[in-house]
């Protein structure tokens, strides 16, 4: 299952979302692979500490040889690292890949990376990080995944971007990847006792939109994850928020078991 975290919104969570689904999936078991598309490279670092600055491939030498077609490509897997937590694999990204950006659109390269993935194996579950920007490198991520998980902080500037969003994954799915599913819309940084937050999830729950069950909660602690490179899951397992991204992992993984819970 290949699924791709992405709001056009920055700041609403995305790699935090991505790097600690991945981490409780691979701490199960999973074979799990990310895939780092933003040139800020958060999920990078965030998974690999300081030795992302030191790598010698990323995203950017992966998209560079799509754009420059070679007699002898290297394979995907040559772009892949290991990180310090066992079955958590990651394609890094790196800053130069923005410079590529216009000329692999100009190009009309979207279909490469869903090409790679399709041809790749080893893996029980990919997770794919995007910019906050519906660009070639989101497009590229969508077109290749299997469903969408859309981060949202409940404030009216989300909500409206919301909308946004939800019609443009539409238009993909009806132009490029007909099988592109909705994986749900995950609340972050809920205060559960804050009015305004609970108003906007019911709202948007109340015109049928897919939020799912799990909300994650706002805690100085996921600072303390970032800095240290360590999901929560390896950081303090015990802790709310890591029982929280492992119950919204369940969740996704199996939506039909979170469904009959919630009728139950």
């Amino acid at each position: 299952m290949k699924r791709v975290v992405f709001n056009q919104k920055g700041g609403v969570g995305k790699s935090t979302i991505a790097c600690n689904l991945a981490a409780v999936g691979a701490a199960a078991g999973q074979r799990t692979l990310v895939i780092d598309l933003d040139p800020q490279a958060n999920t990078s670092r965030y998974l690999l500490g300081e030795a992302a600055d030191e790598l010698e491939l990323s995203a950017t030498e992966f998209f560079d040889q799509v754009l420059n077609f070679k007699l002898r490509p290297k394979a995907t897997e040559d772009f892949i690292v290991a990180t310090p937590y066992p079955n958590l694999s990651l394609l890094p990204a790196h800053p130069s890949l923005e410079e590529l950006q216009a000329k692999l659109e100009s190009r009309h390269k979207i279909y490469k990376l869903k090409d790679a993935l399709d041809a790749l194996s080893g893996y029980d579950q990919i997770w794919i990080d995007t910019p906050p920007a519906m660009h070639f490198y989101t497009l590229s991520a969508l077109i290749a995944a299997d469903a969408c998980l859309i981060p949202f902080d409940c404030d009216d500037f989300s909500r409206r971007a919301l909308y946004s969003l939800l019609e443009h994954v539409a238009e993909i799915r009806a132009d490029h990847n007909e099988s592109l599913a909705i994986a749900g819309i995950v609340v972050n940084q809920f205060q559960p006792r804050a009015k305004l937050p609970a108003r906007l999830v019911q709202e948007l729950r109340d015109e049928g939109l897919p939020v799912l069950n799990t909300m994650l909660s706002a805690s100085v602690k996921i600072r303390e994850s970032h800095q240290l490179a360590r999901p929560m899951v390896y950081l303090d397992a015990q802790h709310k928020l890591s029982r929280e991204f492992t119950a919204l992992y369940g969740e996704l993984v199996n939506p039909r078991r979170a469904a009959t819970k919630r009728r139950a």
